[in-house]
């Protein structure tokens, strides 16, 4: 999980595609990776964030399944997708 701001951006390199934090974390072997697009607000990014660690360590949720299961979550609390949508998953 990286909640930072726009933890998921990076720089295009040629043809190598895109560098950035989250290309160093798939190199080390990470199979899941849920990384920020924008600057999220603090009090949405703790919703989320504690939403989906209940639906996958309390309840079981595979990981995919939790994070979708905890956007809708979200999606349904706060209407614009400025507030849900820019936390994405990477398999």
């Amino acid at each position: 999980m990286l909640s930072a701001c726009e933890t998921g951006l990076g720089d295009i390199q040629g043809s190598e595609g895109v560098f950035g934090l989250q290309r160093a974390f798939k190199m080390a072997g990470v199979r899941y990776l849920i990384m920020s697009l924008w600057q999220v607000p603090d009090f949405q990014t703790q919703d989320l964030m504690t939403t989906f660690y209940a639906k996958w360590l309390e309840q079981g949720l595979p990981i995919p399944e939790a994070f979708r299961a905890a956007q809708l979550e979200m999606r349904d609390k706060y209407q614009s997708p400025y507030f849900w949508a820019g936390f994405v998953l990477v398999e």
